[in-house]
């Protein structure tokens, strides 16, 4: 990655992140997409650095999606966050952490809106106590889930089974960061690094042994754009978007790509299965497509965990090619049983893409 004038972005914006006592709010699409990511950042957060990270199984989706998609008005969905700060208030905590990207650019926006607009919080206020009996205080302190892994990178490389090292070669992996576009694009100060150029992912891998890619559309969507996806007549918008990124950092060969997005991972990782099938195109080497993952996996892939208990046999396109890079070992035979070592349904593979 080319470092001139990064540097300088990336000291500009910065952001407090406390070190412990965090009340975490899951993401409605993550659990369905990818549901070990959710349950490895519990898992290294309370297990392996001892953090205090409280959630509630009250809490509901955060209505980011719908209103994003013009099906809900502003009021219903503010008030709906307004809940959810009612039950970290009632918790006893006062940083709040958020797992998905849209959660975390609706909050942000909705915090904003309301320091600008005192008037609409008060009017929330009334709208909360009125449908449920609830009061809140806001947040003190309001992340990103991949901000806590940012910040505990080097502790976590420190723990490190792994590094993202070509165990052949010794060469680092050329690795593409995606970030998802509410986590920065919106408001830049509320990320690690900014919205051009942010730092949260590329710290991550810089600590884990890798580099990172440049490569043009890196700040281009993933493809996911709701309005792209969810109105059927759009899905070809999606695809193009995707296409266009992996047309983009194709000549630069990269090993792995890393998100911290629910939908980003999803996208990345489903599309390269249909331009596979549409026009007969893979971008990763000998015919496989390049792995996605999300941090959390990434960061369990670092810490030794299996790569089956982190749900990568969830992912369409193979990551065995990644996991052989690095060394690390698995139970081809494990890969789709489930917890009772029983089989389960096993996917259809894949016609021109490699799959196992």
């Amino acid at each position: 990655m080319i470092y001139q004038g990064k540097q300088k972005i990336w000291s500009d914006y910065q952001k407090e992140i406390p070190d412990d006592k965090w009340y975490y709010v899951r993401s409605c699409i993550r659990q369905n997409f990818f549901p070990a990511s959710e349950k490895m950042f519990m898992e290294i957060c309370r297990n392996v650095l001892g953090k205090d990270i409280y959630e509630n199984e009250h809490h509901t989706t955060c209505g980011g999606i719908a209103y994003h998609c013009d099906t809900i008005p502003q009021e219903t969905v503010m008030t709906i966050v307004a809940r959810q700060f009612a039950l970290m208030t009632e918790a006893g905590y006062e940083n709040y952490v958020a797992s998905c990207i849209t959660s975390f650019g609706n909050y942000t926006e909705i915090l904003e809106t309301w320091n600008e607009f005192p008037e609409l919080e008060a009017k929330i206020r009334e709208l909360l106590w009125k449908a449920c009996r609830k009061e809140f205080k806001k947040p003190k302190h309001l992340a990103h889930s991949s901000d806590l892994i940012f910040k505990f990178r080097n502790e976590i490389a420190e723990k490190a089974k792994f590094l993202l090292v070509n165990k052949e070669t010794g060469e680092p992996l050329k690795v593409v960061e995606h970030i998802g576009c509410h986590y920065s694009k919106m408001f830049p100060s509320k990320g690690v690094g900014g919205a051009e150029y942010p730092y949260v992912l590329t710290g991550m891998v810089e600590s884990w042994g890798g580099n990172i890619i440049d490569y043009p559309e890196r700040r281009h969507c993933c493809g996911y754009g709701f309005r792209q996806y969810h109105v059927k007549a759009n899905r070809g918008y999606s695809i193009s978007n995707t296409h266009k990124k992996f047309e983009s950092m194709a000549p630069y060969k990269p090993d792995m790509i890393i998100t911290n997005c629910p939908g980003c991972p999803y996208f990345l990782d489903r599309w390269q299965y249909v331009i596979a099938e549409m026009e007969g195109k893979t971008y990763g080497q000998n015919g496989f497509g390049i792995p996605v993952f999300t941090y959390e996996e990434v960061a369990g892939l670092v810490l030794g965990y299996d790569p089956w208990d982190l749900g990568l046999q969830l992912h369409q396109t193979a990551v065995e090619p990644l996991l052989d890079k690095i060394g690390i070992e698995y139970d081809p035979e494990q890969k789709y049983k489930g917890l009772d070592r029983k089989d389960i349904m096993r996917p259809e593979l894949p016609k021109t893409m490699k799959c196992f």
